[in-house]
């Protein structure tokens, strides 16, 4: 065997991380490995359409030749067919996967795991149907949202499978750490065609990165930019983005052209693509003066827009200029162009004008056309609007039908290019009387009904994301009554370059062979050019370890000099593709690039996924171990992708535990653990039931739900699938919700929904409301809806050796019609009484044949179901048991663990009654030591375990369990390697080191121990350690012992959370999986000073408003020698808050009053605790707001809070409004005075309402002061009387002397004494108010 024999080709990809990593040819790595199932890049330009063999057929001849080829297909094709799915899905990483390849592995998973699903157990099939599938969650560093499902409606396994793989294609480029040296790569850019707003300032993205961090330059029209003669233009930090800025003036017409963004450092240098700046352009439209358009009723019309070509092109609309939009149908519309056609002008037409609107997208503006005025002649010049919806309207008017005509495109024939992913838009305008209908043909074909949709009132054919088959003859036809015509537009499609294969970052060993693959495809073919560095690889100095054969560069025995960045440009007249692949030669040992311990909690049964994103040069191999025992987690239950994630299909409790991920290339190893915690599903085991209510009753629905105890439940219902509102007629308890007077409001679906953080169950009943009313005359109608009734008279016919027919009479579906049959099954043997779900029906048949495992006594059973609500089950048929057979599977989650240091106990998952195919199911159990040529040992068992016994401490052996019944031994187990019984570790870590980092942690160092002395799985190294005094004198402090853990194989960690300026004492030991082993010497350091805790019960009061006073003590921690303490205050009132103040204080002081300069503001207080390190932790308070303050309304100001809240302005305001009050006084009294009459003069004439005005004036009250006052009345005689007026006018006389005389001479009495009393300043008992003397001197 020569040595490209020896060579060993792989394919790596890794989801998380996005991390892939094209095969490599390393002649140094001469592992006699299986190359069954290594990925290569495929040779046909596209994997759409491929099946299974066609998948096969399509790889490219591997480096071992044709050997190697029929080796991987003979593999590939093995009865599982799971490792073709594998090859067909995660195709990627450097390797193109359509996602049509993707579409097809999803439907080769989804018939591999129908066929899994057949094989599942009975038990296991009625949980998963019950079971949510969540993705799991992640706790600690990162958290994972979870996809639930709707509770007893659960997807298939191969649904979850499928998508699963589909998302394991999706794969980027290459991910190097960021702390390792690499060359440059681009990771943001503008788009190629750039344009930007003339208003804003130009920005031009470009990012990279690398190690060490790139330099960037730019080149303009392919010319290096000098951006520092420039001053408008500048390049962002640490980022090679450049901002033009025109604050200062400028054209930014000036800086259009073609940029080219460089990232470099001394590994290489990165390319953008070629970006094409240009600025938006809204030009106005051209000042013009449109005559009215004179047209036929009848006739087609055309009103062109001719938009102004602005950049994008302007999004055109028709209005009136009213701002009207106009009205568009079958008769009138928008082209594509922008013009507006009109079939046929009818009269109705002339009642608007027409303008025309370009809305310009950047600047955000829209401009108007001068309207367009139509003036219609028509021999029927009345426009009656009961003819616009006449049968025959058109002869109605007096206008002669025609034939149709086309107006867009002319002619009958023309061709249109698209570009493949594009949208082809085909249009097709016709006038006519009647309005032509417009219909849509493929010739020699049918339109694409997935991409094609009719636009325009048929008018447009849109077909979107073209492709090469779409191309050809399409025609449109226009008729109507009178005929029609066709116009046939000839479609070619051509394409723009795009991937076959995108080269990838390469990363190669020293010495390693490797490659980069430029591929592309278009129309015409596009040429490839390859490029070094952003210079033509021509033009580069030669490499003897580099080829170059068309669209491959071949790297053999690759050295540390050979890094660098390469591009591949790929162009045709349509557009080009540039792509930047760096070749990276390292030397790394594996490393792990996830967060470390990290929890998983998944829900029992579902399936889960574990991750272990990893690195290292040259590339990793990934072993997976539980519990630290066992062999390499792959078969059964689990399943290990390229990528390194290990899924576990079916999750059991005994699933649960620590999950080690070991990363080994030939410099080392590295892992990483995963705690799995299984818990137990959510379930509503009470579930609410249908119900039928009188109004005005109560209702209680049920909802009782069993939970894991460790995770939060929450229950909440919704009505008719919304949330529902607790109103104050309801009562939600944890198990129920009571609905008190019910009314017709409350009928409706009512759902239970328990759920944790995990996953979630729904439970549904139907309410019904009775109004109470006369019976309806329609008695059906009446009848409430209800479950149905129970199927029955079941009848088994068509017996066949693995089938049965099984026919049922429905029930009455009482009011709802039934929906679903659920047929379920019982077997006497290993589950006799627990019914279980076997198929569901449709609710149109009654017949079914079932299908059935071998050497099962069934029984069945029938359950229907309609939208109230699930039927009691039916009688169960007789039985009916299958023949026997020997097993078609054997059990699965085989271990082996030892449970003392001489022994292994042997356990497995034992089968159901569906998967024992026959009597006397029985285990053949075999195992003997690992890499040894022994005889197999073994033993028939009948239960779930075997321990062997006398073994060597901590050995592999090779575990094989293979079922067995009386008709014969399922087929042949693949060997599962587990581990005997682990010994304390013999020996302590050597060469402790002690390295103090700051005040609270240190760093170690150590040797490892000899693996002979470890007696187990190592499963960490732990420290113990504990504070053996403090520096400062009469500090108490607690010397119970702390540990810190540094899982695997390490010899380094950090102890952090330490007390600063304390002695420490140190010890490490080794730990197994027996526990710890002896311990090392103990090592003694000290921690330096650190900032103190903050200080402790700081109190604020406040004895009054002048004062406040600040008590605190002494912080718990001091962490060091105190030297004082500072305090920082501010007044704040709302939202406004004024200048702060810092007090600095001795260490001993712990009391302070401060005065206060504002006493309305409150004051927040700051304080902490200071040693020579700084500052510590702070606590902060704030003074007691005052009694009476209110919720502030208005903001602080430091110059009118201090006036406002004065006594002397408050009482200066309240004088001038006690001023403003008497002169209101005086003014109504002096008014009233003025409309007196002269009552002696008349004292003997009676006034009656009806008694005219004098002609001398004696009355001069205007008919505006004759109304009467808000709050008064009018009596029958006129006069005015007051509502409910407390203030009597005989309180105003003295004694009974207050009452009206005939002619009203109280009035003047009153005037007099009130004027009397008013100069001799007699106060009166009651104040008299300005409108009690109005009403008097009325």
């Amino acid at each position: 065997m020569g040595v490209t024999r020896s060579r060993e080709a792989r394919n790596y990809f890794d989801s998380t991380q996005g991390r892939a990593a094209v095969f490599s040819l390393r002649p140094t790595f001469r592992e006699k490995k299986d190359l069954a199932g290594i990925l290569l890049r495929p040779k046909s330009a596209s994997w759409d359409g491929l099946g299974p063999k066609k998948c096969l057929a399509s790889l490219p001849t591997c480096p071992h030749g044709g050997r190697l080829r029929r080796r991987w297909m003979n593999q590939t094709m093995a009865p599982s067919g799971e490792r073709l799915i594998d090859l067909c899905a995660i195709w990627d990483a450097g390797v193109y996967l359509p996602s049509a390849a993707c579409n097809r592995a999803s439907s080769g998973v989804a018939r591999k795991r129908l066929n899994e699903a057949e094989k599942l157990s009975s038990v296991q099939e009625a949980q998963l149907k019950r079971l949510e599938v969540t993705r799991p969650r992640v706790l600690g560093s990162r958290e994972r949202g979870q996809v639930p499902r709707m509770a007893r409606q659960p997807p298939p396994p191969w649904v979850h499978a499928a998508f699963l793989l589909c998302l394991l294609s999706l794969g980027g480029a290459i991910e190097i750490p960021m702390d390792l040296t690499q060359p440059p790569t681009i990771t943001k850019q503008s788009v190629k065609d750039h344009i930007v707003d003339p208003r804003d300032n130009i920005l031009i993205e470009c990012e990279a990165k690398g190690n060490p961090a790139p330099s960037f330059h730019w080149t303009r029209n392919s010319r290096f930019f000098n951006i520092a003669k420039d001053p408008r233009v500048s390049m962002r930090r640490r980022s090679g983005t450049l901002v033009i800025d025109f604050r200062s003036g400028g054209r930014p017409e000036e800086y259009e052209g073609e940029y080219q963004c460089f990232a470099r450092n001394k590994f290489g240098t990165a390319l953008s693509n070629r970006i094409r700046l240009q600025v938006s352009k809204s030009p106005l439209w051209p000042k013009e003066n449109l005559d009215p358009v004179v047209v036929q009723e009848g006739a087609p019309l055309t009103l062109q827009c001719n938009p102004p070509p602005g950049l994008p092109s302007p999004v055109i609309f028709w209005m009136s200029s009213s701002m009207e939009p106009i009205t568009q149908d079958k008769r009138v519309s928008q082209g594509h162009n922008g013009d507006l056609y009109f079939s046929n002008v009818m009269l109705q037409d002339m009642q608007t004008d027409y303008s025309c609107n370009a809305r310009f997208h950047f600047t955000h503006t829209i401009q108007q056309k001068n309207p367009f005025t139509l003036k219609v002649l028509t021999n029927h010049p009345y426009n009656d609007s009961s003819l616009r919806n006449h049968p025959d309207m058109y002869s109605a008017r007096g206008v002669a039908e025609r034939t149709p005509s086309f107006m867009y495109p002319q002619g009958t024939a023309s061709s249109q290019m698209v570009l493949r992913g594009m949208d082809l838009l085909l249009e097709c305008i016709a006038s006519g009387v009647p309005t032509p209908d417009i219909a849509w043909y493929k010739k020699g074909g049918d339109l694409p009904s997935d991409k094609a949709k009719f636009e325009n009132f048929n008018k447009a054919l849109r077909i979107t994301n073209v492709s090469e088959e779409d191309s050809g003859e399409y025609f449109c036809l226009a008729s109507n009554k009178m005929g029609s015509i066709r116009h046939t537009i000839s479609v070619r499609v051509k394409a723009a370059p795009y991937w076959l294969d995108e080269p990838k970052n390469l990363i190669l060993a020293p010495g390693e062979d490797g490659r980069l693959v430029c591929r592309a495809n278009g129309n015409p073919k596009p040429t490839v050019q390859w490029m070094v560095n952003g210079e033509p690889l021509q033009s580069a100095p030669p490499n003897p370890n580099r080829e170059v054969a068309g669209d491959t560069i071949i790297f053999r025995d690759t050295q540390i000099s050979s890094r660098a960045v390469y591009q591949c440009n790929t162009s045709n007249e349509h557009g080009y593709l540039l792509a930047n692949a760096f070749v990276s030669v390292l030397d790394v040992p594996p490393r792990m690039l996830s967060p470390r311990n990290q929890l998983i909690r998944v829900i029992l049964y579902n399936r889960t996924r574990l991750d272990c994103p990893f690195f290292g040069s040259p590339i990793p191999t990934l072993r997976w171990f539980k519990n630290g025992q066992g062999s390499n987690l792959d078969g059964g239950n689990y399943h290990v992708y390229e990528n390194g994630s290990l899924e576990i299909k079916m999750i059991r409790k005994e699933d649960q535990g620590i999950y080690t991920c070991v990363a080994t290339n030939i410099l080392g190893k590295a892992e990483n653990q995963v705690r799995l915690e299984v818990k137990d599903p959510t379930r509503i085991y009470r579930m609410p039931e249908d119900q039928v209510a009188k109004r005005g009753t109560t209702v209680q629905l049920e909802c009782r739900v069993k939970h894991d105890p460790s995770l939060k439940l929450t229950v909440s219902w919704l009505k008719d699938d919304e949330p529902l509102y607790i109103g104050n007629r309801m009562k939600k308890e944890d198990d129920s919700l009571t609905i008190f007077g019910v009314a017709e409001r409350d009928q409706g679906s009512y759902t239970c929904v328990a759920s944790t953080e995990l996953d979630q169950d729904l439970a549904k009943a139907y309410l019904t409301v009775l109004a109470d009313q006369a019976t309806p005359t329609n008695r059906l109608a009446a009848l409430p809806k209800g479950r149905p009734d129970r199927p029955r008279d079941l009848e088994l016919t068509d017996l066949a050796e693995r089938s049965v027919r099984l026919t049922w009479i429905p029930g009455d579906a009482n009011n709802s019609p039934i929906t679903d049959y659920v047929v379920q099954f019982e077997e006497d043997q290993f589950q006799p009484g627990v019914w279980h779900d076997h198929s569901k029906y449709p609710g149109s048949v009654n017949s079914a044949v079932l299908r059935l495992s071998p050497y099962v006594n069934y029984q069945f059973r029938v359950i229907a179901i309609n939208e109230v609500g699930s039927s009691h089950p039916s009688l169960p048929s007789e039985r009916y048991r299958t023949s026997g057979a020997p097993p078609e599977s054997n059990p699965g989650d085989v271990k082996g663990e030892g449970t003392r240091k001489n022994n292994m106990e042997i356990t497995w998952t034992p089968m159901n009654a569906t998967s024992a195919f026959g009597p006397n199911l029985r285990y053949i159990v075999k195992w003997r030591r690992r890499e040894t040529r022994e005889a197999w040992n073994n033993v028939t068992v009948w239960g779930s375990r075997y321990v062997v016994g006398q073994t060597p401490v901590y050995v592999p052996y090779e575990i094989r369990v293979q079922a067995e019944n009386d008709f014969g031994k399922g087929p042949e187990p693949e060997s599962v390697i587990g581990y005997s019984g682990e010994d304390y570790p013999r020996a302590a870590p050597t060469e402790v080191k002690v390295r103090v980092m700051n005040s609270t942690a240190i760093s170690l160092q150590w040797n490892r121990v000899y693996s002979d002395t470890v007696q187990g799985q190592l499963r960490e190294y732990r420290a113990y350690y504990w504070r053996e005094s403090s520096l400062l004198k009469n500090l108490w402090v607690s010397q119970k012992r702390q540990q810190a853990s540094f899982p695997g194989d390490r010899l380094r960690g950090m102890v952090s959370r330490l007390f600063p300026y304390s002695n420490y004492k140190l010890e490490m030991v080794v730990v197994n999986g027996r526990g710890d082993g002896p311990r090392s010497e103990t090592k003694e350091f000290t921690t330096p000073e650190g900032v103190p805790s903050a200080p402790r019960r700081f109190r604020v009061r406040q004895p009054n408003l002048e004062t406040i006073n600040l008590e605190w003590d002494h912080p718990e921690h001091p962490n060091g020698i105190m030297i004082g303490y500072t305090l920082k205050y501010v007044a704040f009132n709302g939202t406004k808050v004024g200048k702060q103040i810092v007090e600095n204080f001795s260490p001993n002081q712990t009391k302070f009053t401060v005065q206060r300069t504002d006493p309305v503001s409150r004051y927040r207080f700051t304080l902490s605790a200071r040693t020579q390190v700084g500052s510590g932790e702070a606590v902060t308070e704030e003074s007691p707001a005052p009694p009476n303050e209110a919720t502030p309304t208005a903001a602080y100001t430091n110059n009118q809070a201090d006036i406002a809240t004065q006594g002397w302005f408050i009482g200066l305001m309240c004088a001038i409004a006690l001023l403003v009050l008497i002169l209101l006084i005086v003014c109504f009294i002096k008014r009233s005075r003025g409309g007196k009459y002269p009552v002696r003069e008349k004292k003997d004439v009676p006034l009656g309402p009806e008694d005219p005005k004098e002609e001398d004036g004696s009355f001069d009250y205007s008919d505006e002061d004759n109304k009467p006052l808000q709050g008064s009345q009018t009596s029958l005689d006129g006069t005015i009387k007051q509502q409910e007026s407390d203030d009597s006018l005989v309180d105003y006389g003295e004694g009974g002397e207050g009452q009206f005389n005939e002619d009203g001479s109280f009035i003047g009495q009153y005037t007099v004494k009130k004027d009397k009393e008013e100069t001799e300043g007699n106060e009166s008992s009651e104040a008299t108010s300005p409108v009690n003397a109005i009403y008097s001197l009325a």
